[in-house]
């Protein structure tokens, strides 16, 4: 659907036709745009049109602007969250990402009034849009490539707790990096000590906080393209101590590690989302105690154990029940220091159950 149709559905506006050109005026007869056979979308127009999405972006910026900080990187817009179904916007210094998830958000014309807001409210350098086949065919919407929305820029450098990494808006898992442990990178530094592995490393968002205060760190993922982009994030960060960067299956590699008798003092497990279903979720459950059961039999006394799930379906009492389990069959004593969830700039509603979703736990293991 164009502006202009969108407009006139919107029953804002009224059309005249003088001497053969197309003008736009508001009810009061005030002339606000024109062209041949259409009319230029214009911070203005695009004023009028969706204006209770443009107020809701403005509430979600300025919130943010009130929690967010040490950080150029973090959501702007977290669908329902900010009463916004279906639309995702992270920002990235000054490039800006957008996912629309629904039929509603996919529209041109709402499409278009949120990135001009966006451009109001940040002036960025571009705004790019990413797009999930898989949900997008769920929720019927046509095939859409990643692009540019706004601007030129598609790669840029940004800073989580002093931490530098590189950011490519096109590439990469959803929208980019994991903003929604933002919080989570620094308050598992603040613990971390000794020895230390990352396991899901992804961009060595853990690891390169890790690495300012353990002399040395593991990290591991199993997709090459993660760990390649992982060590350029570290060149970015001078005097750190080196990471070593190790592409492997995680069940494998701990299982290996684990036989080898190899210890650590702090280790972190971030893994995806393990259940997509309720259906999936002894499955997954299964999967998290094999992960904890190894790291905690792999942790020297005293050590530090950060374990996490992103997996809505799976409950902050069932995961702390699969943690319990695993501290009891491997023999372990497990004090909890911090019971955590997502960067404040993932909001989460209380009546509004979905946008709770992620657990932290930073926990103290003795033998």
């Amino acid at each position: 659907m164009s502006l202009a149709t969108a407009v006139a559905k919107l029953g804002v506006w009224e059309w005249d036709l003088v001497a053969g050109e197309l003008y736009m005026s508001d009810i009061t007869g005030a002339m606000l745009g024109w062209g041949g056979g259409g009319v230029a979308p214009t911070d203005q127009v695009l004023e009028r049109v969706a204006p209770e999405h443009r107020e809701r972006v403005r509430q979600a910026v300025e919130y943010r602007r009130n929690v967010v900080r040490d950080t150029d990187a973090y959501r702007v817009v977290f669908s329902e969250a900010d009463e916004l179904p279906g639309l995702i916007v992270d920002r990235y210094n000054d490039v800006l990402v957008l996912e629309a998830l629904t039929q509603a958000t996919d529209a041109d014309e709402i499409k278009q009034a949120v990135v001009a807001e966006l451009v109001k409210q940040f002036a960025p350098a571009g705004i790019a849009e990413r797009a999930e086949p898989r949900i997008r065919q769920l929720e019927q919407l046509p095939p859409l490539k990643d692009g540019l929305l706004h601007g030129e820029k598609t790669e840029t450098i940004f800073t989580m707790n002093g931490v530098r990494f590189h950011h490519r808006a096109l590439t990469g898992q959803k929208t980019g990096a994991f903003l929604d442990q933002r919080e989570n990178y620094a308050a598992a530094a603040a613990y971390a000590h000794g020895d230390a592995l990352d396991v899901f490393c992804y961009h060595g968002g853990f690891a390169l906080h890790l690495a300012r205060v353990c002399p040395q760190v593991t990290a591991v993922d199993s997709s090459r393209p993660a760990l390649e982009q992982a060590e350029q994030n570290a060149a970015l960060n001078p005097g750190l101590p080196e990471i070593e960067w190790i592409e492997a299956n995680a069940f494998d590699l701990l299982k290996d590690y684990a036989a080898a008798g190899r210890q650590y003092d702090t280790i972190v497990l971030d893994p995806p989302a393990f259940a997509r279903s309720r259906r999936a979720l002894q499955t997954a459950l299964r999967g998290y105690k094999e992960l904890n059961l190894r790291a905690l039999k792999m942790l020297r006394p005293g050590g530090i154990l950060v374990t996490c799930s992103c997996s809505y379906h799976v409950g902050e009492g069932e995961f702390m029940e699969m943690l319990a389990s695993a501290a009891v069959d491997a023999h372990r004593s497990v004090r909890i220091l911090e019971k955590r969830g997502q960067s404040k700039d993932h909001p989460v509603v209380l009546t509004i159950p979905e946008t709770s979703y992620l657990k932290c736990v930073i926990a103290v293991v003795s033998h």
